[in-house]
């Protein structure tokens, strides 16, 4: 009975000690947790990495809390941390995929070589970034279409960010005859683009001469734009710069087939016979 008191006695004992660090871990853990959730507004990080930190830190301080209360009752740690760690790395293998994008996640939120709302290509994928996850990031494209590009992809291949600039080229490519005017040519296409309030002046737009073809004339034209007018500008100059040509008698070239007389002649004699 005396051995039977005593183990009751120990028994209590432990149980006391146990509910005591649990209602004292988590206590000092809320605590803990309240000023660093304080820390993490004042920091200038992303609200998804700020989200995501709150959380782990959380999960780790009601681990150790846990851990540190079973061991108050005589459970071996030793066998706790051995079974935790044989599962994390069967979960590590099973989970390489998603792991990798979990870390390629945080190197996109930390370093944020783009943001929300940057427009990207990537892949033949181009669109405005929607949202960037741990795992994957969502980009819109001009069709409206939603695509899930794993992070992995996005830290191991070339993203372009067409946003980052405060503003972006836009190039086009024209053909007169060799007939035309150059200069005239020139002074239609400045004349096209002063008329764009979209089209900035510095840098200043340039008309160059670029290349000669076997039917005319190349001729490139390089005009800035904020990233938001790219397409507005690229297409205004396509649509008014053929109408000013027309307007002026400036003649855009295309392929001619010339057909030998004798050729022609013979032909319609085979067709005869």
């Amino acid at each position: 009975m005396n051995q039977w008191d005593k183990m009751l006695e120990n028994i209590r004992d432990n149980i006391l000690v146990f509910l005591i660090v649990i209602v004292v871990g988590i206590f000092l853990v809320k605590l803990l947790l309240h000023f660093l959730k304080k820390a993490l507004l004042k920091s200038k990080m992303d609200h998804t990495v700020k989200t995501f930190l709150f959380s782990i830190l959380r999960v780790l301080l009601y681990g150790i809390v846990a851990v540190t209360a079973l061991g108050t009752i005589g459970v071996k740690l030793d066998s706790i941390i051995a079974t935790l760690g044989a599962a994390a790395i069967t979960a590590g293998l099973a989970l390489q995929d998603t792991l990798k994008n979990f870390v390629s996640g945080m190197i996109i939120l930390l370093s944020k070589p783009f943001t929300a709302g940057d427009l990207i290509e990537i892949e033949g994928v181009e669109g405005y970034v929607k949202s960037i996850r741990i795992f994957y990031t969502t980009v819109t494209t001009f069709e409206n279409k939603t695509v899930n590009i794993p992070n992995s992809r996005l830290t191991s291949n070339n993203v372009t960010n067409c946003s980052s600039g405060e503003y972006r080229r836009v190039g086009c490519n024209f053909s007169v005859s060799y007939e035309d005017n150059l200069a005239k040519v020139k002074s239609v296409i400045f004349d096209v683009i002063a008329k764009n309030d979209l089209i900035l002046h510095d840098p200043e737009p340039k008309v160059y001469i670029s290349s000669h073809q076997d039917s005319g004339v190349g001729i490139t034209v390089f005009a800035w734009a904020h990233p938001d007018n790219y397409f507005p500008v690229y297409f205004y100059l396509q649509e008014q710069v053929k109408l000013a040509f027309d307007e002026n008698g400036i003649t855009i070239p295309y392929p001619h087939v010339t057909l030998d007389n004798n050729l022609t002649n013979q032909k319609k004699g085979n067709e005869t016979t």
